[in-house]
């Protein structure tokens, strides 16, 4: 096994520009841009679309009941919600473009839309 003192000054000014690279990359292309506004969805249909700027709260109703949304500080979130698994309400505070929170059995959704989206796959 060779030592790391067989490397040369320009392969490990290559390799370090190369890892810096790297790490710029990715915080560039995954990074979601600045929301602006927030689209909530109810049944599969747009229940509302409200601005990031102010604070609020929103009754949403589903097949379950209500869901509230809370509008803080440019964010969004699901504060409470009837379905049984939470995962939504656990979720937390959305504050990128393209984040989105679902509660699926109250058919219930909120997602942030902006500059540019947050992927995390790409479509065919």
């Amino acid at each position: 096994m060779k030592h790391l003192s067989g490397i040369k000054f320009g392969d490990g000014l290559t390799l370090l520009l190369g890892c810096a690279f790297t790490v710029w990359l990715a915080g560039a292309v995954w990074q979601g841009g600045i929301a602006d506004k927030a689209i909530i969805r109810s049944n599969g249909k747009i229940f509302r679309e409200v601005p990031l700027a102010h604070d609020t709260e929103i009754s949403v109703p589903g097949p379950l009941g209500i869901s509230i949304i809370a509008i803080h500080k440019g964010q969004a979130r699901i504060i409470s919600d009837p379905s049984p698994r939470q995962y939504c309400v656990r979720q937390g505070w959305l504050k990128n473009a393209g984040e989105i929170a679902i509660c699926l059995p109250n058919q219930v959704s909120v997602e942030l839309s902006g500059g540019a989206k947050k992927y995390d796959s790409l479509n065919y």
